[in-house]
């Protein structure tokens, strides 16, 4: 049994959390070490898709003197 298959998985489609390899790795987010996490897993993206919009924005920005605003913009980011 390999290390995966020890491991908890959000399944991106249905939205439940998994033990092993269920389903197809293009619907699977992870791994977790426990089921919290897994279910945790929808947020977590979120969490990262807005540090990652900011970012990409502060880099964008860079020498031009203002600081974006990507408040409105990471809501929509975070599902994709």
């Amino acid at each position: 049994m390999s290390a995966g298959e020890e491991k908890y998985w959000f399944n991106l489609t249905t939205g439940q959390v998994e033990k092993g390899f269920e389903s197809p790795a293009v619907d699977r987010a992870g791994p977790f070490d426990t089921p919290e996490e897994a279910a945790g897993a929808p947020e977590l993206m979120k969490r990262r898709s807005r540090a990652w919009a900011e970012e990409e924005a502060r880099e964008d920005s860079w020498g031009s003197g203002s600081t974006p605003d990507v408040s409105a913009d990471s809501e929509d980011d975070a599902g994709r």
